[in-house]
């Protein structure tokens, strides 16, 4: 390093050390620059863009918010979850209106079991379930839902309330598409229906569903 004498006696860096200083510091502003306002930008927009970078931060939100419906380990452990269903018409047959709370679900009790959403297999809930068949060891149900959206719904049809309900509200159960429930997937059975309501039910069926 190069030293050059000041007037005042003593000894000072020449001027071409603070230029080079002057020089690098430019330098590692521009690297700077760059990487602010050009290269984060693209950084960000091909994290945006990656699915598994979107699946993570989905699956955080869910933990947050308590929205991540995982079948609570007391209901389906060991348990095979409802996660097959088919257009009614396909499993049309001759219904029977024969409940015995002996055990063995029959048409026209009311049994629960997890059903996952068609939308993602993934997740689902825990619901009642209206028996209106069985092939061997698979019941065919038909899903109920509380939900008041269902009485405008043609697809769906209203039984009234009753013991499957702790809130005592009114229950509506869908038509079109036929579970097909795992007996062993059946958490408790919750009710019997009414005898009235259930020919409701089928008079719906045989009419629209080719069932006898």
């Amino acid at each position: 390093m190069k030293w050059s004498a000041a007037p005042d006696g003593h000894n000072r860096r020449a001027p071409s050390y603070a230029a080079n200083m002057a020089s690098q510091w430019k330098t590692l502003q521009r690297l700077a620059e760059n990487l602010v306002f050009n290269e984060a930008p693209k950084l960000i927009r091909q994290l945006q863009h990656s699915p598994t970078v979107q699946r993570g931060i989905k699956i955080g939100l869910d933990v947050i918010v308590g929205s991540v419906s995982e079948p609570p380990a007391e209901i389906t452990a060991g348990r095979p979850v409802t996660s097959s269903s088919v257009p009614t018409g396909h499993r049309a047959r001759r219904l029977v209106y024969s409940p015995n709370l002996d055990g063995r679900a029959d048409p026209g009790e009311i049994v629960w079991t997890w059903v996952t959403y068609e939308e993602d297999p993934t997740r689902g809930k825990d619901r009642p379930v209206l028996v209106v068949g069985r092939d061997r060891a698979t019941l065919l149900g038909l899903m109920m839902s509380s939900q008041e959206r269902h009485a405008a719904d043609r697809d769906w049809v209203g039984i009234g309330s009753g013991s499957w309900d702790d809130a005592g509200g009114p229950s509506w159960v869908r038509l079109d598409r036929v579970l097909d429930v795992p007996e062993e997937g059946i958490r408790r059975e919750g009710a019997i229906l009414d005898r009235a309501v259930f020919d409701i039910v089928a008079a719906r069926l045989r009419s629209e569903y080719s069932w006898s």
